[in-house]
């Protein structure tokens, strides 16, 4: 009876880890979707960027300080 208790004691371990890593996975909250394809992240980004200003430009590169012109 100790043999039989022996040997099933690795199968059973293996299937607690593996009921473990099943329960983990089925459980975990799903990524936001508006971030599904984001890689990159920005330098010391662990934040949310600031609320925009309704007087900032839409999308594309910012206003430069001043009215300067780009340099060609």
């Amino acid at each position: 009876m100790i043999a039989v208790a022996l040997l099933l004691l690795p199968a059973l371990g293996l299937l607690l880890y593996g009921m473990d890593r099943f329960e983990e996975r089925l459980f975990r909250r799903p990524p936001a979707r508006h971030a599904a394809g984001r890689h990159l992240r920005l330098v010391g980004g662990a934040g949310e960027l600031p609320p925009r200003s309704p007087a900032s430009p839409g999308r594309g590169r910012p206003a430069r300080a001043g009215g300067e012109a780009p340099a060609a």
